[in-house]
């Protein structure tokens, strides 16, 4: 059956059926709570209306990770930024961490507004191939706390996909939230009648951050989202000065290396700590401008130039799972 997992135990009803997650067949299985959450089953019609809508962007790309402060939202927009830096190309970054938007402070656009048109709402520009929405322009003050329960954050990331005007494009980004909880059910849910590149999931050295990441690859592969690879950040701190590298985070379990040997995975780069990556963040520029010489430039180049070659490489409906 197409909607069974590859994990699922024998007896399997299959994702979709009304008894998904809840037969004696379901109990102990790893899947048992995603498909009981109901995500599985009847569709969304609104899921036909966003691939309608997104059948004019030609590469979809998640961003992961399972721990919070691995810098995930970093990486998606300087992952934008070196895209766009090629002029010849559209992108733009969808922020769905609906209680904790960081984006716009990020890009150096806080504190602009989205305006409705004909065409719906029309996202906000970073530079004139380079455009992004969140639900940070939404709010009177960077400061307001957003305190919503699961379904209303749903349809926040339902109106996104759907009702945002975002053209024609080359890349299409979507930053997520901490966990596989809500949102991440609710972007692969929307976008399974459109095609998604994959995902780049994002960890730091230590154990702490791959336990959690562990969790974000089971995610993948229960929902048959494919995984690009992986990114290690805050891996290692080369000095400006002498050039010496220090282990800030010491990865006591051989780190992203080592887990993405045990899974599979492509190792896209290890990302050195660079206090001037924070300082360009919170200024809202671009690291990749700002240093471009600098050794975690270099390493982020190289991760895009292998994302940029997987997409490539990807066919519209391919069916290749992570």
């Amino acid at each position: 059956m197409a909607d069974v997992p590859d994990n699922a135990p024998e007896h399997c009803p299959g994702t979709t059926s009304e008894k998904a997650g809840t037969s004696a067949s379901c109990q102990g299985c790893p899947n048992q709570s995603l498909c009981a959450s109901g995500a599985t089953k009847t569709p969304d019609p609104a899921i036909a209306e966003i691939g309608e809508k997104l059948s004019s962007v030609k590469h979809k790309i998640l961003v992961l990770s399972g721990k919070g402060g691995v810098g995930k939202s970093t990486f998606s927009a300087h992952l934008a930024h070196a895209l766009a830096s090629d002029s010849t190309k559209e992108v733009a970054l969808l922020d769905i961490d609906i209680c904790g938007p960081s984006l716009p402070r990020i890009l150096g656009v806080e504190g602009e507004q989205v305006h409705q048109s004909g065409s719906g709402w029309s996202p906000v520009y970073v530079e004139d191939n380079l455009s992004v929405m969140s639900i940070g322009f939404l709010l009177s003050s960077p400061d307001d706390a957003v305190i919503w329960r699961g379904p209303k954050k749903n349809g926040m990331i339902k109106q996104f996909l759907r009702d945002v005007d975002w053209g024609e494009l080359d890349y299409l980004i979507v930053d997520t939230p901490p966990g596989t909880s809500d949102e991440h059910l609710s972007i692969v849910q929307y976008l399974s009648s459109t095609h998604v590149d994959g995902a780049v999931i994002i960890t730091t050295p230590q154990e702490v951050s791959l336990q959690d990441v562990r969790k974000e690859i089971g995610f993948c592969r229960m929902v048959k989202l494919p995984i690009i690879g992986v990114v290690e950040n805050m891996s290692g701190f080369v000095c400006p000065k002498c050039k010496n590298t220090s282990e800030i985070f010491p990865p006591t379990t051989g780190g992203a290396e080592k887990m993405c040997q045990d899974f599979n995975l492509t190792l896209l780069g290890k990302v050195p700590l660079d206090p001037r990556i924070g300082q360009s963040c919170d200024e809202g520029k671009s690291f990749l401008s700002e240093v471009p010489d600098s050794p975690a430039a270099d390493v982020y180049r190289t991760i895009v130039h292998s994302i940029q070659e997987y997409c490539s490489k990807r066919v519209t409906g391919d069916q290749d799972t992570c």
